[in-house]
């Protein structure tokens, strides 16, 4: 937080060095960690038109991506038939720093 903040000190610097890469439609999402802190992170990029547009970041925290909604049926069929929502993407670093960590689900 203190280097968002522009009140770092000398000591206070942060790696990001990117684990995995992924893409789901116009989201990267990019893994990474800083074993040193014993930090995790995922970025969640909103691509368009080859333009980061939107950034969402979790630090210590266990992602889970689902594809919201039930695309393969009619609006009518939709509204008596239960929603579908798929996990198409989860993050795996938490798991190698051997600490529990708080888990979330984005739905796309």
């Amino acid at each position: 937080m203190r280097i968002l903040t522009g009140t770092a000190t000398a000591g206070d610097s942060f790696r990001f060095e990117p684990l995995k890469v992924d893409a789901i439609g116009p989201t990267v999402f990019v893994e990474g960690q800083d074993l040193s802190r014993n930090i995790t992170w995922v970025h969640a990029w909103t691509v368009t038109d080859g333009i980061i547009t939107q950034v969402r970041e979790y630090f210590n925290t266990s992602l889970t991506v689902t594809r919201f909604g039930n695309h393969s049926a009619s609006a009518a069929a939709a509204a008596i038939t239960p929603l579908h929502c798929p996990s198409v993407w989860e993050s795996s670093l938490p798991n190698r720093v051997g600490k529990s960590v708080p888990g979330l689900v984005l739905a796309i």
